[in-house]
């Protein structure tokens, strides 16, 4: 297999040992104009491979890798293909993930828990994942339900119009968590996300969540659509709120989104390829929807059915009169 690193000839003894070969730096480039990744990778290369207690010529090997390349990748000078560290990683019987960098794979600790984790259901991950938050105090089984409920969903599955008729109902405080963002950025959700890009929106939202969590130890929150995919702040929602999942038919989430005036995030169509990109979202995150604690269709059947039927769902979950 060729290697896809520009190289230059190395002149080393012949008689020197096979990990005293030296990098040669590509195109000239000095120790300071070294990439950080790089360096970083090709550290992680070597370490590995003395955890392994493997000799660079036995790992060039192992890997089909020219030894003189593997020396420029382990100092930091060479810049390898996918398909390369792929082999590498393989040769050093280790993820790609541990290769490249991944948290879980930077200590002992973590890389036994991801043994100990591998393979194992959802149902099995869940409990795990309450367990640990009753150990660190962040949420579990055995934690009093909070009567802070949140609605998560897709836009369009009617966390606003249903989460204000809740909280009237509860009389509590409803919040609508985009509106804190754009509070908190001093501009509109899409100016957040056009000028500052989408971690910069994750930070804001965050942020909402944790002003939310603390000013409010009783409420009603609407939650943006997309909050699931940072795992950070879809934990803390987990920890400190009662969540509800609301779903919707992908052609009821269209019809009502058009109707607010906004596609959102249906890429500003209604047409089929925007039903495509919604069914395609809606599946990409119902994984991450199901971890709340309740569900409930409000395709099912007329808004006002549905209101009384989340009345009744969370009214019980909370332990409050009918």
């Amino acid at each position: 297999m060729s290697s896809t690193i520009v190289q230059r000839p190395l002149v080393n003894s012949p008689d020197a040992p096979q990990d005293a070969v030296k990098p040669t730096p590509l195109g000239g480039a000095a120790h300071e104009d070294k990439d950080p990744f790089l360096v970083a990778l090709g550290e992680r290369v070597r370490a590995l491979r003395a955890r392994r207690g493997i000799t660079r010529k036995a790992l060039a090997a192992a890997a089909d890798f020219s030894e003189r390349h593997l020396a420029n990748l382990e100092y930091g000078v060479g810049n390898a293909s996918i398909l390369i560290l792929l082999h590498v990683a393989q040769a050093l019987q280790c993820s790609l993930a541990e290769l490249l960098g991944d948290i879980t794979t930077s200590s002992p600790e973590w890389l036994m828990l991801r043994e100990m984790l591998e393979g194992r259901d959802e149902a099995t991950l869940r409990r795990v994942r309450i367990a640990v938050g009753e150990l660190l105090g962040t949420g579990g089984a055995n934690v009093a339900r909070s009567p802070r409920v949140a609605l998560i969903g897709l836009r369009g599955a009617g966390k606003s119009t249903l989460g204000r008729r809740l909280a009237d109902d509860l009389d509590f405080p409803f919040v609508e968590l985009s509106r804190q963002i754009e509070q908190f950025a001093g501009c509109t959700i899409h100016e957040i996300q056009s000028l500052y890009g989408q971690n910069a929106y994750r930070r804001y939202e965050r942020r909402a969540l944790e002003e939310a969590i603390q000013i409010y130890p009783e409420a009603v929150i609407a939650t943006p659509g997309g909050l699931v995919s940072d795992p950070a702040t879809f934990n803390l929602l987990l920890a400190h709120c009662t969540t509800v999942w609301l779903y919707a038919d992908a052609e009821d989430h269209m019809r009502r989104v058009l109707a607010q005036g906004d596609t959102r995030p249906m890429g500003g169509g209604a047409g089929k390829e925007a039903m495509d990109d919604l069914r395609s979202i809606l599946a990409g995150r119902a994984a991450f929807y199901s971890k709340a604690e309740f569900k409930l269709d409000t395709s099912a059947q007329p808004l006002e059915a549905t209101h009384l039927a989340l009345r009744k769902l969370v009214r019980d979950a909370l332990s409050m009169p009918a």
